[in-house]
């Protein structure tokens, strides 16, 4: 579509220039050559032989620079222009940066030890060396499939694996685990944000006022008060300071527990197990390799976060993306790497439920409250922060509800209804099941193919590599043991579960 064709004719005859038909999909004319009269002047326009060669010139060199600039032109649906994630595309690879940050680390990070104490330290280490490279490889293949050679932006998880799959397995393999990771995890938000601003109260008054629930209450509505902000890049600002404190408190955790003396009984000999067999030792192994998993969070958030950005053939969105995610992960890994290192130095076997439990445990009486209290402050800010981007997708689904039957946007007091109504539903479920947050290895293999497995397979099936070719291997292989891990990892977490116990308490936080 985007190259102008010189048809030669016979001797004697003058050459006839045809320029491709195309439709009209882009969203911003404004910027084309084609008004103006300017644009770069094309090589075959010296070649007009006709009368009419003067205006031809202009024309071909006008459409022709304004091909080289758009290439195939953007094919945007209508109605993404009235939804949250792309109802603005000016974002940059700041904004790229900021929200994969605020989506990428966060608390989960603070259970990474625990991985380390069935694992040891070699295992452990390269477990998490491993996943940490696979999942920056799966993130880049989402990026490049963000964009088709036709020019239709997939800007949710969901449309791209209707496009590899088609609609009814797409629906069926993406649907469950995408809204799945962005309601189950506001849920944990609510419980270790509510949690955390107990602990705060606590650290800082010596005194508790409200109960657990009164706690979930006051943090589901200071997240629906933020999640007034009307769309993904209106949240740039909340997913900076979120990234920030998600980068301070795992730097004061780990620094913290550090410096100070490691409690007795420090153990690094993998935790006996009971009972104690060689079904019960791999099962603690696949629950260890789904912490490490959930700790890699935010692949369904990707194509959203590109899908804020504008794009052309010759300014792709997935180049300042790109820009972005790197830096967002080389950030990340500077966190989770010394988080998960010093976190087991520290604390060896001793630890059971995360890091800032662990500190607070075994150096809350040495540790000065200063110190406490800001880090509960700042987890209970990134928890803040990061409820508003994992459940953008979430009102985006609640909006286009309302668009596809009413073909017009939604008004603002419908917009604020629905998004308090989630907060309620999310609370709701928090306060049903507080013991969320303990199925960590669970939740994990549940979103390891969104993660790991379906980005290869998506390439496989839109970019068609090359059959036997390395890439067509590399592909096949990291999908196919993605699924395999997928299913090893949940029937561990569920044999562990039964066999070892956890505490369940419907309807009463602890």
């Amino acid at each position: 579509m985007g190259e102008v064709v010189e048809v030669k004719s016979n001797a004697g005859t003058p050459a006839a220039v045809a320029a491709p038909p195309f439709q009209l999909h882009s969203p911003s004319m404004s910027r084309s050559p084609l008004i103006g009269g300017g644009g770069h002047k094309s090589p075959l326009t010296g070649r007009i032989l006709t009368p009419l060669a003067s205006p031809m010139k202009k024309a071909i060199a006008s459409m022709h620079g304004f091909l080289e600039e758009v290439g195939h032109l953007t094919k945007l649906d209508p109605q993404d222009a009235w939804l949250p994630i792309t109802e603005s595309r000016d974002g940059n690879a700041y904004y790229s940066a900021f929200h994969s940050l605020s989506s990428g680390i966060g608390v989960q990070a603070l259970v990474l030890p625990l991985a380390f104490t069935t694992l040891g330290w070699i295992w452990g280490m390269l477990c998490l060396s491993l996943a940490f490279g696979w999942q920056l490889y799966t993130l880049w293949l989402l990026i490049q499939l963000h964009e088709s050679e036709t020019g239709t932006r997939y800007s949710r998880y969901l449309r791209l694996s209707m496009a590899a799959f088609g609609e009814k397995l797409g629906k069926l393999l993406a649907l469950f685990p995408t809204m799945y990771l962005s309601g189950g995890t506001c849920v944990t938000l609510v419980i270790i944000g509510g949690g955390t601003m107990k602990m705060f109260f606590q650290i800082v008054c010596e005194v508790n006022p409200l109960t657990t629930i009164e706690w979930y209450v006051v943090f589901t509505c200071s997240a629906v008060v933020i999640a007034q902000l009307p769309n993904l890049n209106s949240i740039a600002g909340v997913s900076l300071v979120g990234a920030i404190s998600a980068i301070t408190y795992c730097t004061v955790i780990w620094v913290a527990s550090v410096t100070k003396d490691r409690p007795n009984g420090v153990s690094y000999e993998p935790a006996e197990l009971k009972p104690a067999s060689d079904v019960a030792r791999l099962c603690a192994v696949l629950n260890a390799l789904g912490i490490i998993a959930f700790a890699f969070r935010g692949h369904n958030l990707v194509l959203e976060i590109q899908g804020t950005m504008p794009s052309s053939a010759k300014h792709p969105a997935r180049k300042p993306m790109w820009r972005g995610v790197k830096f967002a992960y080389f950030v990340i890994a500077l966190c989770l790497f010394p988080l998960a290192v010093g976190g087991y130095w520290a604390y060896g076997n001793l630890i059971k439920d995360g890091m800032f439990e662990a500190l607070y445990k075994y150096h809350g009486q040495d540790t000065s409250r200063i110190i406490l209290g800001s880090t509960s402050l700042l987890i209970v800010i990134n928890c803040l922060s990061s409820f508003q981007i994992y459940a953008m997708p979430a009102f985006d689904n609640l909006e286009f509800r309302y668009i596809s039957s009413r073909n017009k946007p939604c008004p603002w007091w419908l917009r604020s209804g629905l998004r308090a109504f989630f907060g309620c539903l999310v609370f709701f479920i928090a306060v049903a099941l507080p013991f969320l947050p303990s199925l960590a290895g669970l939740i994990g293999g549940v979103a390891l193919p969104v993660t790991f497995a379906y980005p290869c397979f998506m390439w496989i099936q839109i970019k068609r590599p090359k059959k036997y070719s390395s890439v067509w291997y590399l592909n096949w292989g990291l999908g196919c043991l993605g699924i395999v891990l997928s299913v090893l990892l949940v029937t561990g977490a569920v044999w562990s579960i039964v066999t070892m116990g956890i505490k369940i308490h419907f309807f009463k936080p602890q």
